[in-house]
């Protein structure tokens, strides 16, 4: 098992990759902010097969936390992280600073309205301008073939996707399924902040993803039934806070009436012990097609 070459900063890494690039290897990327799970694995293992070179970035972006959000005690392990890298095969673990990423203050930013402004976005105000901007950022430095993102973060997936087809990048985004724990609770590095009550509560989220699923395979297309369904079902958790559920069109995050043939996803966001959940599933409503992308 080799370590991986831990680089912090951009010339360096520049000019580590010069060579792979010159020989025509292709690179996968595979953005992060670190404290990494099975989830981040399940990204890896996917650009380990697909590319020459894997590279992780591991960036706590303060540009996407808002001023009462979790940026000072979001969980930080480089050393067990640079393990998990070296145990599945990274080739390279970028992990810059502060202060190398955003050596002035930006006077360019990317906003991806208006995806950036609905659903999480109206939760958590210039949330996804800090996403798209630094992920653009990370693109520019290490150039990839490809990059990774998890199908946990479906909006972010979806910001990342419009955002390299306006500008043109010359990337191929690979969306993730979901990782989840056995019992269901989606893989995610904020799952460390739950106290074992709440971790034990916080799988009424994925109970009720699976409700869900099981109404529209049942033959339900109103989608404000579904949503109240999943609402009602969460809100019988105590512990649990006021959930938001919206069912979109998986592609393009637009409002849904009737549930058609066109995919559809549902998102759930559930504050539990101080900890923002988001989780979400992918339905397909036509008939003899209500199969959820999920992975266990």
């Amino acid at each position: 098992m080799t370590r991986p070459t831990l680089i912090r900063r951009i010339s360096d890494l520049r000019a580590a990759l010069s060579a792979p690039r010159r020989e025509g290897q292709s690179i996968g990327l595979v953005p992060t902010m670190g404290y990494l799970h099975r989830g981040h694995m399940a990204l890896v293992d996917r650009a380990r097969g697909e590319n020459g070179i894997v590279v992780v970035s591991i960036f706590v972006n303060p540009t996407q936390f808002g001023p009462n959000e979790d940026l000072d005690i979001y969980p930080r392990d480089l050393d067990g992280d640079l393990k998990l890298c070296a145990a599945h095969g990274v080739d390279i673990v970028f992990a810059p600073e502060v202060d190398d990423m955003y050596p002035e203050p930006m006077a360019t930013t990317i906003d991806v309205a208006p995806l950036s402004t609905i659903l999480i976005g109206a939760q958590r105000p210039g949330h996804f301008q800090g996403v798209a901007t630094v992920v653009a950022k990370l693109f520019n430095i290490v150039q990839p073939t490809r990059a990774y993102f998890g199908e946990k973060d479906f909006q972010q997936l979806t910001v990342v996707r419009r955002m390299v087809r306006d500008l043109s990048f010359d990337i191929a985004i690979v969306g993730v399924p979901t990782v989840r724990e056995a019992d269901g609770l989606a893989a995610s590095s904020r799952n460390a902040r739950l106290s074992p009550a709440d971790r034990h509560a916080a799988t009424v989220v994925s109970r009720a993803l699976d409700l869900a699923e099981a109404l529209v395979a049942g033959g339900e297309r109103d989608s404000d039934k579904v949503a109240d369904a999943v609402r009602q079902m969460i809100a019988g958790e105590k512990r649990a806070g006021t959930p938001t559920v919206d069912l979109r069109e998986a592609g393009t995050l637009s409002e849904v009436g009737m549930i058609g043939e066109t995919p559809v996803v549902v998102l759930v966001t559930v504050p539990l012990g101080g900890v923002l959940l988001l989780d979400q599933r992918e339905i397909h409503g036509a008939a003899g097609a209500n199969q959820a992308r999920r992975t266990a």
